[in-house]
């Protein structure tokens, strides 16, 4: 199966198949709508605008299929300086927040078998994101919750540049759990809900 990509934020409509397009629809909105307009992080507008995002859907349900995936993403990305992230959408599968948790850890093993850990980090983001120290329903999981389950391929090199500008990145996560738990539960899983409809 061969998963339709889309290079920054230029959807080109001839090239995208239909059933593809909905999946990265709601996941641009979602930048838009919450992990930019609420600031969770404050490297994604420059990106975002700039069209430095890939987008690639994986509509398998095989955990082989969307390792495959993500490892010719970490080759594209090597061979593309111009790209600055990969937000692999898993359009089908991995709806069960601890499926994906086992899919994660394989995908994290892959990083590390092919040579590019240290080059590439991974970030999770899925529908039912849940933080090992929170409950289901605080509010904080939110900042880590997306319309569909999602790998997140980042640039070590970036981070690292990030972290030199801002040096008070690590207070980040903690800010954003401030946002989150500021607006609550409901507000958060209201806006999810229009972004996935």
């Amino acid at each position: 199966m061969h998963p339709t990509i889309i290079l920054g934020n230029n959807v080109d409509n001839k090239a995208q198949k239909l059933e593809d397009a909905a999946p990265i629809a709601k996941v641009r909105r979602w930048l838009q709508d919450v992990v930019i307009d609420y600031n969770f992080c404050p490297f994604a507008q420059r990106e975002f605008d700039a069209g430095r995002l890939r987008y690639r859907v994986f509509e398998g349900r095989k955990s082989k299929g969307a390792i495959a995936a993500l490892l010719d993403e970490l080759d594209f990305l090597a061979e593309h300086d111009d790209i600055e992230t990969t937000l692999l959408i898993l359009a089908d599968g991995w709806r069960d927040f601890y499926d994906y948790l086992t899919l994660l850890d394989t995908a994290q093993q892959a990083l590390e078998d092919t040579g590019y850990e240290g080059i590439y980090q991974l970030a999770s983001f899925h529908p039912d994101y849940v933080f090992a120290d929170e409950v289901v329903d605080d509010a904080s999981n939110y900042t880590n919750r997306s319309p569909l389950p999602l790998l997140h391929l980042l640039r070590e090199s970036s981070i690292e540049r990030a972290i030199a500008s801002a040096p008070n990145i690590d207070q980040i996560p903690e800010r954003n759990k401030q946002v989150a738990r500021a607006r609550g539960e409901v507000f958060w899983r209201e806006l999810l809900a229009k972004i996935d409809a």
